[in-house]
């Protein structure tokens, strides 16, 4: 195995763990999301709105840092490829001839 082989097999991994330590994040994510807004379900007492406020800020805090995340690990990943764009170009043009609306 040359160096050039071992840098690229440690870059795969590295890319890998990044991807598997996000969707961890993201399971811990749901988890607490779903109990921070069971607790605002069933919060009563006194300090009803310190819990509530403070619920919503832990919420709104951490779905801003895993947006961030989710953002970093993709950032090379195209949500729509080049291939897939010129697939649905054709697609539109050939239905074009078959179609017409009222307004054509």
């Amino acid at each position: 195995m040359t160096n050039e082989e071992k840098q690229q097999l440690i870059r795969a991994k590295n890319k890998v763990r990044r991807i598997k330590l996000f969707y961890i994040h993201l399971a811990c994510y749901l988890i607490a999301v779903a109990l921070l807004l069971y607790n605002l379900y069933i919060v009563a007492g006194p300090y009803k709105n310190n819990i509530i406020s403070l619920n919503l800020s832990v919420i709104v805090a951490w779905t801003v840092f895993i947006i961030i995340h989710g953002l970093n690990v993709f950032k090379n990943k195209k949500l729509f490829k080049k291939s897939w764009e010129d697939r649905k170009t054709e697609e539109f043009l050939k239905n074009k001839e078959k179609e017409t609306t009222f307004w054509e």
